[in-house]
């Protein structure tokens, strides 16, 4: 036995408990100090006051009939700016915006800090008392039974009995076919992930609430990473990041992730999230730790930063669980370039939608292709939870920014290559059937034929196949980008009907292209520099996967997006051509 074992962990003195003590009492008491403060300043607000109804400016004039917009103005007129009847003075003046104490808002002011102050305080008393008193026998005489029977019933399901369960079934055969080992397929695993998708789809879609929440979050989440702006602006400059040079503006956001995870680690934060996260889906679902903390995080971060969540554990990985970590980041798109989508039309509840669904269904999909043949160093019942290795918090802040530069590093790299390879193989193409008599033919062109099936797969009328397909290939082999701007095209010029464009704009919302597989075997490379053979074993296979969750994501979005909802996808995305705004340049 070593001598180690026999020494127990020092235990912190009485004068160092009665410190903790004191301060846990004044945190508590200034948080709910604060807490009512800010309910009195709420509730005894006036909502008469001018702060909170827009003043009707003295030089406006009345508007005359004449004057009155056409009910349904041409399109030509529809999107020009119209001519009001205000004054010059009225004109440079900004629009009127109501104080956020006039109405609360569950997503901001007021309201937010009450929902986060009603969770602390869910799990303060959860973790201080609850656990202590109650916890411990209620865990062991009703939860975990009750856990151990589910899991022995959702194992008794097969793939014969849960069929119908399973649309679209064409991706699910072809995940069947191609799989690396189809004798240790878990289909608890398939079933439960792709029900996942159905229901969070249900969820966000048809309930305005659940699309509410999951944007809030979203949004909150993003506003959060913005903030590497504030250090990138004064490294780089105005013009670099307002110009959008993906390499200065968009990559500082992995430095502020980095250190933010670092610090999470440091302080234990991490270490408990993984542990109550991980085991509640693996109870659920079916699937490890790591790559569940993966995929929820993909949802709110993107294919580079959210691995840094599991950063200490790369290294320990089994071959299926990268590939896992690899369909997560190709799936799904990072909030911090959600604004880019929405400048296209796209309407941010159904990115936030697409993204949502993704999630669980990545993991099935993963789990399909690439079933799990190893043994798991990353359960919930023998992960070992790592301490950081950071001396204090100063020291966790620097060495989480320099291990996010050789990450970056990495992915700068890797995308010139990928998309100088792929850009060089478009033109040999085309050179090849121009000696032959045809032109335009390129390697987008072509692909495009092999994505017919799978387009009517998902849903899209015979007469329309042709045309999303091409957007589908543009997505998979140049960008998403690319492949919405011509979507907003064909929509203005009627190539396609209501429910196409709206299957289309989900099928196009992932990170499946040359560019982002390049971004995700660079970021994962500089994580588990021991691993690179294992991430380039299954980079490729994990960007084909990520593609057939969109698909499936866009199939069952297809059938539950109503027809209203379908033409103010379609509206959108006529303002955004009639507006003339074309950026998507910046994003080639």
């Amino acid at each position: 036995m070593d001598e180690n074992d026999d020494i127990e962990p020092e235990k912190p003195s009485g004068k160092k408990k009665i410190i903790l003590l004191l301060l846990h009492v004044i945190f508590h008491l200034v948080f709910i100090s604060y807490f009512i403060a800010t309910s009195l300043v709420y509730f005894q607000y006036d909502r008469m006051s001018s702060e909170c109804i827009e003043p009707v400016s003295e030089n406006a004039t009345e508007t005359t009939p004449d004057l009155m917009p056409e009910a349904n103005p041409p399109p030509e007129n529809r999107y020009r700016r119209q001519v009001d009847v205000t004054t010059a003075a009225d004109a440079e003046k900004k629009p009127f915006e109501p104080n956020t104490l006039c109405s609360i808002d569950w997503c901001h002011g007021y309201g937010f800090f009450s929902i986060l102050f009603v969770i602390f305080y869910v799990f303060w008393i959860y973790y201080w008392l609850f656990k202590p008193l109650v916890g411990k026998k209620l865990y062991d005489e009703t939860i975990e039974p009750a856990v151990d029977k589910w899991i022995t019933f959702s194992r008794g399901f097969d793939f014969r009995k849960s069929a119908g369960l399973l649309a679209p079934l064409f991706c699910v055969l072809v995940g069947f076919i191609c799989s690396k080992h189809r004798r240790f397929i878990q289909w608890r695993i398939v079933i439960h992930g792709i029900l996942g998708q159905l229901v969070l789809g249900i969820i966000c879609i048809r309930f305005e609430f659940g699309k509410e929440i999951f944007m809030c979050i979203g949004d909150k989440m993003s506003t959060f990473l913005l903030f590497a702006n504030h250090g990138a602006r004064f490294v780089y400059g105005d013009r670099i990041c307002d110009d959008y040079v993906f390499a200065f503006a968009i990559l500082a956001m992995i430095f502020f992730s980095s250190v933010a995870v670092s610090c999470l680690y440091y302080l234990g934060i991490m270490q408990f999230f993984l542990g109550v996260i991980g085991w509640l889906l693996e109870a659920t679902v079916g699937t490890t730790v790591c790559e569940s903390i993966n995929a929820v995080g993909t949802v709110l971060l993107g294919m580079s930063e959210s691995p840094l969540l599991i950063k200490p554990y790369i290294p320990l990985l089994t071959v299926s669980e990268l590939h896992s970590i690899c369909v997560s980041g190709y799936s799904n798109v990072a909030g911090t370039v959600l604004g880019a989508y929405i400048a296209f039309g796209v309407p941010p509840g159904f990115l936030y939608t697409a993204s949502v669904m993704a999630a669980p269904a990545s993991l099935a999909f993963s789990k399909l292709f690439y079933p799990e043949t190893e043994q798991s160093l990353t359960r919930s019942d023998n992960i070992v939870l790592i301490e950081s290795p950071s001396s204090s918090i100063l020291d966790a802040i620097i060495s989480g920014a320099a291990s996010a530069l050789t990450i970056v590093l990495g992915i700068v790299s890797n995308i010139i290559a990928f998309l100088s390879l792929f850009a060089f193989l478009n033109a040999v193409t085309e050179w090849i059937f121009e000696l032959l008599g045809f032109n335009n033919i390129t390697l987008v062109y072509l692909l495009t034929f092999f994505f017919v099936p799978l387009v009517f797969a998902m849903g899209v009328p015979t007469h329309d196949c042709q045309r999303i397909s091409q957007l589908v290939a543009e997505k998979t082999f140049i960008n998403e980008f690319t492949a919405y701007k011509n979507l907003g095209k064909m929509i203005q010029e009627d190539q396609i009907d209501h429910r196409s464009a709206g299957i289309a704009t989900f099928a196009l919302c992932g990170f499946s292209n040359p560019a982002s597989l390049g971004i995700l075997i660079a970021s994962l490379s500089a994580m588990a520099p021991d691993r690179r053979t294992d991430i380039l074993h299954v980079a490729l296979r994990g960007f084909v996967v990520g593609s057939f969750v969109s698909f499936t994501s866009a199939s069952f979005a297809g059938i539950l997006i109503q027809e209203h909802q379908l033409q103010k996808l379609n509206a959108k995305m006529l303002d955004f051509q009639y507006l003339n705004m074309d950026i998507g340049p910046l994003f080639h």
